[in-house]
């Protein structure tokens, strides 16, 4: 119950205090006249005021509302290291049984790892958490967590002490591996500098060495070791061993007793680009096709195309004289002996031995192909003469043999069944051809017999042969058998894709990545990743995929186009998978592989240390067990040791209100005039 005097005037209080005021002037002005009733109209002045105030008795029912303790439980990913979900646990049972016996309303809120890599957002949990509550209720806010909050200078204005219940052991201690000064792109063949630290935090072990083992492996493959200083930073030169994705994983062993081995490996992805193409075309003779590969190169300002036409070979009879002749010679020592390594791929356009290379020149070609180079050659009806350039130290390399036979007829190129599975000619878009046809038709195709280890990818004129693949040792080989792919570039009977043809064609000679015909890829989008395996042979059933904490799942792979199967999962927790298919390996890392959560993992209070001192609160380690919960005044210090405090806010509610008036307006209006005739009368009587 509480009582309230309360004014209702019936004219301004700044009329009635101001004509009150005037009223009250003249009395003293009377009583220095020496008039003896001055007191007695003074009286008459007030009660006519209070009159006209109107005063009322408001007297309030209030039922009290308990405090509201606010509880904040951190569920991230760092608080499930050693035996920090039990000390949780065990601190919030003993928290809400004396929530309870104080008469609290205890509000608990729990707090996971926010999205994407932001960590443990705590205070914007707390700040959710007190929006929900009547700020005059709240007495005081708890958070129990490890320390590693992520958002701490987010702390929301309590009306309330802040206090934090720690998780942890002194004697904790963590390892963990940073990777810095990687960078998204590199180019082939061109070093480059990775940082790395190996870096011990907390109470580490005096039996830990000054140095560390590293292991490194790059795309899946066979891991190194390496041992590096502990605590400094270690400058690692790379050279990318191949263009497109290279995936580069660093790991460090677990030691004995440290929190966790979830921050002790790293993934980087960089995609590799070559500076610069270097590509030799040689065309043979001139003839229309030639300009469709002029086109195709130049057309990629990264490609540096040195082009040679044999306009005049030695054997041409025309009489004119050598030395009036414009034309360049052929550099072929230059091209083919000092400097043939330089190049990226070697193109034979219509070639046709005429003397122009010796055979040690080509034997040189088949040597850079044996090291790794690449080699195309597009055929005409020179490849099944007697000059071909398959009766040349080129034909051990070269993946189809010409029988001597050109077929002059009309077909429509078509892609092989093994051809359907390749990557250089699966999936070429069509609907160029006329009538429904796919492409346009062709009108010369060299009949070959292909290698028996050779992949015939396209056929022609009876399904004959037409592009032919193979690996060379470490180098690839392309044979195309005919010199009418220009018909495309010029658009007769609607074309077809000769420019995405020799685009993959090109880049899977050069060993691009995306282009493999046996690979293992995972890509991500968020969190789900999509896993593929690529294959020219037999169906793959399924794939294993170990997550970052260590367990498996077999995930079923479903044949989604000729030579492509897939799967998908999504990864619950970030940081590095691994996927295993037969012999094939390959990794992903969902967001960073050490995420957020685990750069940081021995519990301090430093992040909140500001925040609960400017709210007078208090840190308590829960390794020296639950804190005590007590009242204290506001103002006062609200933590000591073994307690932390809450601060009574005496909330209530309103049930029921009653305004009765003090006194009758009428009766006011008579004690004025009662007091006002006393006055007069006793003035009178003097």
């Amino acid at each position: 119950m509480a009582r309230e005097i309360l004014f209702d005037p019936m004219f301004p209080l700044w009329l009635i205090f101001g004509l009150a005021g005037v009223a009250l002037v003249l009395c003293v002005l009377a009583a220095l006249r020496g008039l003896p009733g001055w007191w007695l109209r003074a009286l008459s002045v007030v009660a006519l005021a209070l009159a006209l105030a109107d005063p009322s008795l408001q007297t309030e029912e209030r039922e009290p509302l308990s405090d509201i303790l606010l509880l904040a439980v951190d569920e991230s990913a760092s608080q499930g290291l050693s035996d920090r979900p039990a000390q949780t646990e065990a601190a919030l049972a003993d928290l809400t049984q004396q929530a309870e016996a104080d008469g609290l309303d205890l509000r608990v809120t729990r707090v996971g790892d926010a999205e994407g890599d932001g960590g443990t957002q705590v205070m914007t949990a707390l700040s959710a958490l007190l929006a929900e509550v009547p700020r005059d209720r709240v007495a005081g806010a708890v958070v129990i967590s490890d320390g590693q909050i992520h958002d701490a200078d987010l702390a929301p204005d309590l009306p309330a002490p802040l206090h934090l219940l720690r998780t942890g052991r002194d004697t904790d201690w963590d390892r963990r591996l940073i990777v810095s000064n990687a960078p998204a792109f590199a180019i082939l063949d061109e070093e480059f500098t990775i940082t790395l630290r190996i870096e011990d935090q907390g109470a580490v072990p005096a039996a830990l060495g000054e140095e560390a083992e590293v292991i490194i492996a790059v795309d899946g493959g066979q891991p190194r070791a390496y041992l590096i200083p502990v605590g400094e930073d270690l400058d690692l030169p790379v050279t990318l061993p191949h263009g497109g994705l290279n995936v580069i994983e660093f790991r460090v062993p677990q030691a004995e007793g440290e929190l966790t081995d979830r921050n002790n490996a790293a993934v980087i992805q960089i995609n590799g680009v070559r500076d610069r193409l270097q590509v030799l075309l040689v065309s043979g003779e001139p003839h229309p096709g030639q300009r469709t590969w002029r086109n195709l190169l130049k057309a990629d300002s990264s490609v540096d195309l040195v082009h040679f036409t044999i306009l005049r070979p030695p054997g041409k009879q025309d009489g004119v004289r050598q030395d009036e002749l414009s034309l360049i010679a052929f550099p072929t020592r230059e091209l083919f002996f000092d400097k043939i390594d330089e190049f990226d791929l070697i193109i034979f356009d219509r070639y046709q031995r005429r003397g122009i290379l010796p055979s040690i020149y080509l034997e040189n070609v088949r040597s850079y192909v044996d090291r790794g180079g690449a080699l195309l050659v597009a055929a005409g009806p020179d490849f099944a003469s007697a000059d071909s350039i398959y009766r040349s130290p080129l034909a051990p390399i070269l993946p189809g043999e010409p029988t001597a036979i050109v077929m002059e007829e009309p077909y429509t190129p078509t892609v092989s069944d093994l051809g359907a599975k390749h990557p250089v000619t699966e999936g070429l878009p069509d609907g160029y051809g006329l009538d429904g046809a796919p492409w346009g038709r062709w009108f010369r195709q060299i009949q070959l017999a292909a290698g028996d280890q050779a992949d015939v990818v396209m056929t022609g004129v009876e399904a004959e042969p037409l592009l032919i693949l193979d690996r060379v040792k470490a180098g690839r080989v392309a044979l195309l058998g005919s010199d009418h792919v220009w018909l495309w570039d010029r658009g007769y009977e609607g074309g077809g894709p000769q420019a995405e043809l020799l685009r993959r064609l090109a880049h899977w000679l050069m060993a691009e990545p995306e282009l493999e015909e046996e690979a293992l890829i995972a890509a991500a989008i968020g969190q789900e990743v999509t896993v593929t395996r690529r294959t020219l042979g037999d169906a793959p059933e399924t794939v294993t995929v170990t997550s970052p904490d260590g367990t498996e799942q077999v995930l079923p792979l479903t044949e989604e186009a000729p030579g492509r199967f897939t799967a998908r999962f999504v990864g619950e927790m970030q940081g590095l998978y691994r996927l295993t298919e037969g012999a094939r390996q390959a990794v992903i890392g969902l967001g960073p592989a050490a995420p957020r959560e685990f750069v940081e993992t021995i519990a301090t209070d430093a992040p909140l240390a500001s925040a609960v001192e400017a709210r007078r609160g208090g840190s308590v380690a829960l390794e020296d067990g639950a804190p005590d919960l007590r009242q204290v005044r506001e103002g006062r210090a609200a933590a000591g040791r073994g307690w932390i405090g809450w601060t009574p806010r005496n909330a209530y509610l309103t049930a029921d209100v009653r305004v009765t008036s003090l006194v009758p307006a009428w009766m006011f209006l008579l004690l004025a005039a009662g007091l006002a005739t006393l006055a007069w009368l006793r003035e009178g009587r003097s």
